[in-house]
């Protein structure tokens, strides 16, 4: 157990910290979240629809660090050896992010392609 509340933090950052160095796909979300952000502001959506955005790329960052703690909780009590729980607990954690990810795909289309379609044509 933390014994401050700035150590709290301090392990929060290095999980966050450890998903950016070692997770491909955390990677990929977040340039693509970051995408997200900067078309917003280029569309001049409104403070709301930014927070959406927000809350949304926040949420698939999120999966993906369950994610990556399920697998690596996963990996230390099986270690090589095969398990078919083991691989469920690693699909149905996937299977979240797939879920959430595809969920934020479709916040970002209805909050910014109707702007996008309005400054282009």
């Amino acid at each position: 157990m933390a014994e401050t509340l700035s150590k709290s933090f301090t392990y929060a950052g290095s999980g966050i910290l450890y998903a950016t160095a070692t997770q491909r796909n955390f990677r990929i979300h977040l340039i693509v979240g970051t995408m997200a952000f900067m078309l917003g502001a280029c569309l001049r959506i409104t403070l709301l629809e930014m927070a959406v955005i927000g809350l949304t790329v926040a949420f698939v960052l999120a999966l993906e660090l369950i994610n990556t703690a399920v697998e690596a909780t996963v990996d230390l009590i099986v270690g090589d050896q095969y398990h078919r729980l083991a691989g469920i607990a690693k699909d149905c954690a996937a299977g979240a992010v797939l879920v959430g990810s595809s969920a934020a795909l479709v916040v970002a289309a209805c909050i910014l392609l109707p702007p996008l379609w309005r400054a282009l044509f």
